[in-house]
């Protein structure tokens, strides 16, 4: 039942090349920035990502995308990475834009065993309708696009099937974690995090604090162990600002 790993580089040492990984995190919040610096240092690549954006220049995932070692990504935001742009738009990198709440449900629903969903967001655009650009030629034409999906009506209102996501492996951050892998999160560190643990086949928790079995409060467990499968300790982590705005004195 002991889960702890000793250190982020142990945590991550069996990740082959093109392995699909679910991140928390949303903008600079709850990002297991220690795990994914772990893996840059591994070296794998080819990987296929699961998050609501892709890091941003110099952290979180940018610094794989930085080095070219993401081949996929499945996002809903990615306005922060210049590099991020510019390799989807030269052709280097394929990107499935997704609703952000469909993709936090996509990643619940492959935790619940739920194979497929209906949901209203994205009907009559090219989420359902298809077109969406997955990958560009590098010259400003669309190499390959996203196929037209199911739609269905129920009550009179048109849904779209989105299919649930389930990941090799997981990336999460917890301010507490035990030895068993029960998980709290702290404030806006509870976004996609939990989801995220939800749909990794390997979960590997990053927690600021580690504690003994019984000292977490059953009733306030985000993530219970069942979904976690290594943790490591890797204490306080400090959140950054994403956009500093000051005002100009007169």
């Amino acid at each position: 039942m002991d889960k702890v790993v000793r250190t982020a580089a142990d945590a991550v040492a069996d990740i082959p090349d093109g392995a699909s990984i679910a991140v928390g995190g949303f903008g600079l919040v709850g990002v297991p920035e220690i795990l994914i610096d772990a893996l840059r240092d591994q070296g794998a690549g080819e990987l296929e990502t699961i998050s609501n954006n892709c890091g941003t220049d110099g952290f979180g995932l940018g610094v794989l995308l930085a080095e070219h070692r993401i081949r996929r990504t499945i996002s809903s935001y990615v306005g922060s990475n210049k590099e991020f742009a510019r390799q989807y738009l030269q052709g280097e990198l394929e990107v499935e834009l997704t609703p952000q709440g469909t993709l936090a449900e996509r990643m619940r629903a492959g935790g619940a065993g739920i194979p497929a969903f209906f949901t209203p967001a994205g009907v009559g655009t090219q989420v359902a309708d298809g077109g969406l650009p997955l990958r560009y030629d590098g010259a400003g034409g669309v190499l390959v696009a996203s196929e037209p999906k199911e739609t269905r009506e129920f009550d009179g209102v048109t849904y779209v099937m989105e299919r649930g996501i389930v990941a090799d492996y997981a990336f999460v951050h917890a301010w507490k974690g035990d030895r068993h892998g029960n998980l709290v999160y702290r404030r806006s560190a509870r976004n996609f995090n939990p989801n995220a643990a939800a749909a990794g086949r390997i979960t590997i928790a990053q927690v600021e604090h580690l504690v003994e079995p019984g000292e977490l409060d059953p009733e306030n467990i985000h993530t219970p162990g069942i979904q976690v499968q290594r943790v490591v300790e890797v204490g306080p982590v400090e959140v950054g600002i994403e956009k500093r705005t000051v005002r100009t004195e007169n």
